[in-house]
């Protein structure tokens, strides 16, 4: 049985790998099924039950491509090891898709702590997402969002980072308002732009259908109707936290996203979102979703480096209890 599988959007020399490497790697991982790329389309041939297994876990990969825009035969391995497990508990990758983005591509919850970041999402109205940089906190609370607005269960989506990063003062940064709070919002018009059509979020962002602010906006207003995702929140004070948490109006759902190991706070401002942790966590419907290096999905180097910085951590702690007098 012959079947085509058309690669929409995607470069082929890029995706396939220098000398076709990448698509080898594919054929030796399949050899009971006949692999040719012909341009901008994948021919298969085999067994009908082979192919429907193939093509559930080749959409793993071009889901992490269209997602990150980087392979490499590391990647393609995770993905696939991974993605057979998560086939064989779940029994297809349709439930874990959150809304389609651009060009019909699905965003889905890749990894366990996404996925109950999802499932959590549907029936608590707070959520705290907490985990290191690339484990996909930021792109899945959007995804949810866009969900809910393309659904019409809320009239607007509200975006809010603090303005603090690595120090710098907003105040010492060229150019007008926008153009000083811009850089600090970017990945969040990035995660937009992957699932919204360029002209309709320039309509959304000039109707307010789309609000992105500092968090500093965000006082003294009630958000109703609205989904609110505050992200790096660990850059916030508790007075800030305070103040963003307390602004959720009717019919409202919050997600608020920080990595606790990357606080860039003065060093005797304490962390929001640390307080917040240890204050709220037995407040039934608060979810706390803790993510961890097993839902990286970015470069696989980033799995690794946040390791060596996680022991080299522990290394420093250890070396201070010892030097500690009993």
């Amino acid at each position: 049985m012959d079947k085509q599988i058309l690669l929409e959007g995607i470069d082929p020399l890029e995706f396939f790998g220098v000398n076709n490497s990448h698509l080898n790697l594919i054929k030796k991982l399949f050899p009971k099924i006949m692999i040719n790329a012909r341009g901008n389309s994948l021919i298969i041939q085999g067994e009908e039950s082979e192919l429907q297994v193939f093509e559930k876990k080749f959409a793993l990969i071009l889901d992490h491509y269209f997602q990150f825009n980087v392979l490499t035969d590391q990647i393609i391995l995770e993905i696939l090891n991974s993605g057979i497990s998560s086939m064989e508990e779940n029994g297809s990758t349709e439930k874990d898709i959150i809304v389609f983005g651009n060009n019909g591509k699905p965003i889905r919850a890749r990894t366990p702590n996404q996925r109950k970041l999802y499932e959590d999402s549907v029936i608590n109205d707070l959520l705290f997402a907490i985990g290191p940089a690339g484990t996909g906190k930021t792109y899945t609370a959007i995804a949810l969002a866009v969900k809910a607005l393309k659904n019409k269960e809320i009239k607007k989506i509200i975006l809010s980072r603090p303005a603090v990063e690595a120090g710098e003062n907003l105040g010492f940064l060229p150019g007008d308002l926008k153009d000083k709070i811009d850089p600090y919002l970017q990945p969040l018009y990035d995660a937009l732009q992957d699932m919204i059509p360029a002209k309709k979020l320039e309509e959304f962002m000039k109707d307010g259908t789309i609000q992105i602010a500092p968090l500093a906006f965000m006082r003294g207003r009630t958000l109703s109707n609205a989904y609110v995702i505050l992200d790096e929140a660990q850059n916030t004070t508790i007075n800030q936290l305070k103040m963003f948490l307390t602004r959720m109006g009717l019919n409202a759902k919050f997600i608020v996203t920080g990595d606790d190991t990357q606080i860039d706070l003065p060093k005797n401002s304490p962390s929001g979102l640390i307080h917040a942790l240890k204050i709220l966590k037995k407040i039934k419907s608060i979810s706390i979703i803790k993510f961890d290096n097993r839902d990286i999905v970015r470069h696989r180097l980033v799995r690794d480096i946040v390791n060596a910085y996680e022991n080299n951590v522990d290394k420093k702690e250890k070396s201070i209890k010892k030097d500690e007098p009993n």
